[in-house]
């Protein structure tokens, strides 16, 4: 019997996300069985099952999935660039988000997943450990900024990278909602509300 190889199984798994989405998107967690999901992959149950056992496993791997990318830049940020202005930040994680959104509706998804997050313990976990993640990651950022003063100091850094993240659920709603021409101008004024000059 031929070896399987790691890109084969990587293939494989990518098959099915990508089917588990457009089901999902299109039917909603609850309505999808995996049934659903055996024909809209094109694979035997066992072939999906090697990979994901339930569904719920498959709903938190897209949500993983995509909050990767937004993690992984704000990680950048905060390792790499601790210089740039908490505007040039915030405009980023929501121009990943709209280009991740125009590529695969991770905007559609998260929204489908935080209602589903009300009812799953185990999403609901994972929706704050990114979370807390990307605070903690932002609140570096906010913290190299009022030591150098270029930001204020009357809020701490947890709590204006608390206030910043919470804006990010909203302009995903809205992208959602298919309301993206009304947001074209959010990430330039997100650098103009805090810009690299900006005084204690």
């Amino acid at each position: 019997m031929p070896k399987v190889t790691p890109e084969y199984m990587e293939a494989r798994r990518r098959q099915i996300l990508d089917a588990a989405r457009r089901c999902f998107l299109r039917d909603g967690f609850h309505s999808t069985s995996m049934q659903d999901l055996f024909a809209e992959a094109g694979l035997s149950a066992g072939a999906v099952y090697r990979h994901f056992p339930s569904k719920n496993e498959m709903i938190t791997a897209i949500v993983e999935e995509s909050m990767r990318d937004v993690l992984a830049m704000v990680h950048s940020v905060a390792k790499d660039r601790p210089s740039s202005s908490v505007g040039d930040l915030m405009a980023d994680v929501f121009d990943i988000v709209k280009a991740k959104t125009a590529e695969q509706n991770i905007a559609g998804l998260s929204v489908l997943a935080w209602s589903e997050s009300l009812r799953n313990p185990s999403l609901a976990a994972q929706f704050n450990d990114l979370l807390a993640q990307m605070r903690s990651a932002l609140t570096e950022v906010i913290r190299e900024h009022q030591q150098s003063g270029t930001l204020t100091r009357e809020a701490s850094p947890e709590a204006i990278g608390a206030a910043l993240i919470c804006t990010l659920p909203g302009y995903i709603l809205q992208l959602a909602m298919g309301d993206s021409k009304a947001l074209e101008g959010v990430p330039g004024a997100l650098r103009a509300l805090w810009p690299e000059s900006a005084a204690s």
